[in-house]
């Protein structure tokens, strides 16, 4: 038997055209049957679901009302992610899960769809909530803190709802960069009141969510989070610098695929150690660059030269 909430829940998507929010839920009551022995009525109900289609119109599509948020329609693969093996196999199950996600609920179980990514600056964390939505072919929102979070008491989280609102009413990947900024670690001794209280919104926001959207949220120190955050997430990533491996793989990506003629030296990839991954990017893409404006082919002494420009930069800022 339906539940007050589902009967509630089905009333609003079917008033706000939403098939897949109305699909879910009742999926959701398909599985409660079935665990009750109503197996006639379970897979009735699965297949009068299952007529509604693959619509999607209802999901792609932009709400340009809310300045808090930055629409986008990412047009990346996983291919172009260069990651560790273990990042790569987390992110592709977040991808299955979601795609099967029907299948999970027929079963009373739900896929992944909050994510926290833990790693210093350019290791990937924005690049994986683009790849996600693109690879879903879902759009992307970018929640901008900076008109989230106010000075006046109360106001955040009065916003912060109509952002959790938008996650409810639109499906797509909801990107909460710079995390910190709300969830820091109630204990802190600089941590006042109402930052407290943002972070008591934001608990209770996303433990009551059952959207269809996917929630990312990117910091670049998880030691500064509040622990009761990890349990609200399904998976957490933790980004590093890039490895030997993967320095490799940067180089082939951007430099080989540009001038198959280029070797990739040992030398190379120990002057690139302590960089990160948009920061070799960055070196290859103005090699290029160089290559193109003045004719001539790219050297392992020029991209040596602005691997050393490039960590010059850095030993000036820390000085």
């Amino acid at each position: 038997m339906a539940t007050a909430d589902q009967i509630k829940s089905l009333v609003k998507a079917y008033i706000d055209r939403n098939d897949e929010k109305f699909k879910t839920v009742v999926l959701q009551i398909a599985a409660h049957e079935a665990k009750l022995g109503h197996d006639n009525l379970a897979r009735d109900l699965k297949i009068q679901v299952d007529k509604l289609g693959q619509k999607r119109a209802s999901i792609v599509h932009f709400n340009s009302q809310n300045s808090m948020l930055l629409p986008s329609m990412p047009n990346c693969s996983l291919s172009e992610l260069i990651v560790s093996d273990e990042i790569n196999e987390k992110i592709q199950r977040i991808l299955n899960e979601y795609r099967n996600r029907n299948k999970l609920y027929a079963f009373g179980l739900t896929n992944r769809r909050k994510i926290l990514i833990e790693g210093l600056p350019g290791t990937g964390k924005t690049f994986t909530a683009s790849v996600i939505a693109s690879e879903l072919s879902l759009p992307m929102y970018t929640v901008q803190m900076d008109k989230l979070v106010t000075k006046f008491m109360g106001e955040t989280s009065v916003k912060l709802r109509q952002v959790f609102d938008a996650i409810e009413s639109i499906t797509g990947v909801y990107f909460f960069d710079e995390f910190d900024a709300i969830g820091a670690d109630r204990s802190l001794d600089n941590e006042v009141g109402e930052m407290r209280r943002i972070l008591n919104s934001f608990l209770q926001f996303i433990e009551q969510d059952t959207s269809e959207s996917l929630i990312i949220a990117a910091t670049n120190n998880q030691k500064l989070l509040d622990q009761a955050l990890f349990r609200r997430f399904d998976d957490v990533l933790h980004y590093s610098l890039p490895t030997d491996d993967e320095i490799q793989r940067l180089f082939e990506y951007k430099l080989v695929s540009y001038d198959s003629h280029f070797i990739i030296s040992d030398t190379l990839i120990h002057d690139a150690k302590g960089l990160s991954h948009a920061e070799i990017v960055k070196v290859c893409e103005d090699a290029i660059k160089s290559s193109i404006l003045n004719s001539r082919s790219i050297t392992k002494e020029e991209i040596s030269a602005l691997l050393h420009e490039r960590k010059t930069v850095y030993s000036c800022k820390e000085a």
